[in-house]
């Protein structure tokens, strides 16, 4: 299953969700309606039995309905709000404490890998127990959450497994459903909580209270039922995806031993994955390793020792208590582990020169969206070393972050640079212009590969700046990458991506990753083709290579549609209309489109380093994550 059927199959899921979130829904009213006729009927109050049915169903949903739109508004800060409810810290950019240095080395280089923005990382800081969750309605405004447990506990091998599971939770689109999940069980479940109160605070002596006594024995009664029908459709919805997660996270770090050695030592050690959160229960979906310790049948994750055996099918639970019964006297150290097995993150992998021709097909490119593999994590230990250190202290610093991101869209041509450089100066400020393109002089030597990874790093000290600011950045990069029709297509497209995924930030609630537009449609046809166009104009300077680039491209798209090449005059204002109708598209429109993609801009058989980090720009702003390298095996590095 690629990334787009996963897409179409977390689609069916959703649907399917609020199937059974309304029958849920459904029932509680039902019971309510039959308990507030029996409480106030059945115990000789006057009163006509339908008005009293009708009142309680009002009441009853009208409560459900209040409590899940409060916690659905609660939780439009993203995943960092999720993170800060359950009371984690935030682990700053440039940090010195050794364990979240470590923690953060491994989070951007399983974010660079993926191709997505470097998650928001926080800490549980009194949870001794080994666990873990990503959060966030995309991946513009995720977050990544560890125990204090897992930075004393796991090695790196062991964190890089489990953030690599969390990460298969990013890029598969499982936590928008999960952050919904809160939301629409918290109102079915709010009830018991409501029952629980009056039963705590109310009166219940004299005539009336009998009734009163009833209907909140009743309604909390009613509101756990609500909450056991919430957690077996937790258990519906997560159970299987852990076993995915789990595979994801093999597949992308090429070996077992660190998804495998985190969940024995979860099996091993007291602690467990047990949170002592009272919040754990909302989350409990989310989690790398059952933070609750519900019973089989409410079980949101499979049995620890069968997930284990998927991966080490050696593996018995005499091999577990052996293990839990050496660790009782000598708990293991994460980092002393390191030190034994001469970890040190390091890879050895070379990044092709920048005029170097890669070979790319358009059946490869699309099996790697969404899909990393140990490669492409072991180049991005590289590209992350290859960023100069002043660029990565700038990317992390507070002040320096947003000229640093600026100066990524600060184009080499002189004429626009000055009319950017006036942008700058009427918004911002003349010290903002001159940081910007001190930094646009030392970005444009940097290799074509590393600009994407450095505005990924970049990102999560950029979202961190107050929303009003953000909002002045996002109109600096709208102004800068339209400051002339000559900017550069991969300046105007990586500007544009920045401004996506700020809008986002500031707005999570509303970050959006498809839709449900068809290929079909006139209007997405016209995108589609003016894409195209756009491409191919923007890898051949000779007319005829053009033609024959985005013909490729429409043969695989709209085969039966006829379409004239025509050089867009002006190409940012073509594509600032075509980008909201694309990222619309559903998942198997957004396949075709890429296949069509991929095969213009290598129909003459020579892709450029440049023109597939062109590519990955596109893809990055149509929410299609790409690895860092699109080549296939037999591409000529050298």
């Amino acid at each position: 299953m690629n990334f787009f059927e996963r897409q179409d199959a977390h689609r069916r899921q959703s649907r399917r969700l609020v199937l059974l979130f309304t029958l849920a829904v459904v029932a509680i009213v039902v019971a309510v309606d039959l308990v507030a006729v029996v409480a106030m009927g059945g115990l000789g109050k006057d009163g006509n039995p339908v008005a009293i049915f009708v009142l309680a169903t009002v009441v009853a949903l009208g409560v459900i309905g209040a409590a899940t739109l409060y916690r659905v508004a609660s939780l439009r800060g993203g995943g960092a709000a999720v993170a800060r409810q359950m009371g984690a810290t935030p682990v700053p950019e440039s940090t010195s404490d050794f364990h979240l240095r470590r923690l953060r080395n491994v989070v951007e280089e399983v974010a660079i890998a993926s191709g997505v923005p470097v998650p928001q990382i926080f800490v549980l800081e009194e949870e001794e127990a080994i666990n873990a969750f990503a959060a966030g309605y995309a991946p513009s405004d995720a977050s990544v959450t560890v125990t204090r447990g897992a930075l004393d506990r796991l090695n790196r091998d062991e964190l890089q497994g489990v953030i690599a599971h969390e990460f298969s939770h990013v890029l598969n689109g499982d936590m928008r459903l999960n952050i919904r999940l809160v939301g629409l069980l918290f109102g079915i479940m709010v009830l018991a909580l409501i029952g629980r109160k009056i039963l705590e605070h109310g009166r219940f002596r004299g005539k009336d209270g009998a009734p009163v006594l009833l209907m909140a024995v009743g309604v909390m009664a009613i509101g756990y039922i609500g909450l056991f029908f919430g957690r077996l459709i937790k258990a519906g919805v997560s159970r299987q995806r852990e076993y995915l997660a789990d595979a994801s996270a093999v597949q992308f770090t090429r070996q077992t031993n660190g998804i495998a050695g985190a969940l024995k030592k979860i099996g091993g050690l007291p602690a467990g994955s047990k949170l002592g959160n009272g919040d754990a229960e909302e989350v409990s979906h989310m989690l790398f390793g059952d933070g609750v310790g519900y019973s089989n049948l409410m079980a949101t994750h499979p049995p620890l020792l069968a997930r284990i055996k998927a991966l080490d099918p050696g593996f018995s639970g005499q091999k577990l208590n052996a293990l839990s019964a050496r660790w009782q006297s000598a708990p293991p150290v994460g980092v002393d582990e390191d030190v034994a097995m001469g970890l040190d993150g390091g890879g050895a992998a070379r990044l092709p020169r920048p005029q170097a021709q890669l070979e790319i097909n358009p059946p490869s490119v699309v099996a790697q969206v969404g899909a990393p593999q140990a490669d492409d994590f072991r180049r991005a230990g590289t590209l992350a070393d290859g960023i100069p250190e002043e660029l990565q202290e700038a990317a992390r610093d507070h002040e320096q972050v947003v000229p640093m991101l600026f100066g990524l869209a600060v184009s080499a041509d002189a004429e626009v640079r000055r009319k950017q450089e006036f942008e700058l100066k009427s918004r911002l400020g003349a010290i903002t212009a001159v940081a910007t393109l001190g930094y646009a002089d030392q970005l444009a030597v940097l290799h074509p590969m590393l600009r994407l990874p450095l505005a990924a790093v970049a990102f999560p000290a950029l979202r961190r700046r107050p929303p009003a600011e953000l909002g002045r950045f996002v109109d600096a990069i709208y102004a800068l990458v339209h400051a002339d029709g000559r900017v550069d297509l991969f300046e105007y497209c990586l500007g544009r991506l920045l401004h996506q995924q700020v809008q986002e930030a500031l707005d999570p609630a509303r970050a959006r990753t498809g839709g449900n537009r068809k290929l079909a449609e006139d209007a997405v046809r016209d995108a589609a083709v003016a894409l195209l166009g756009v491409l191919a104009q923007a890898g051949h300077a000779d007319t005829a290579g053009a033609q024959r680039a985005f013909l490729a491209g429409l043969a695989r798209v709209y085969p039966r549609h006829n379409a004239t090449y025509a050089p867009a005059r002006a190409p940012n204002e073509v594509l600032d209309q075509a980008w909201p109708v694309l990222d619309a598209l559903q998942p198997v429109g957004k396949e075709l489109l890429l296949e069509g993609l991929v095969a213009a801009i290598s129909s003459d058989g020579q892709v450029s380093v440049s023109e597939a980090e062109l590519l990955r720009v596109v893809c990055a702003s149509l929410h299609l994550p790409l690895p860092p390298m699109l080549e296939t095996a037999a591409s000529r590095l050298s």
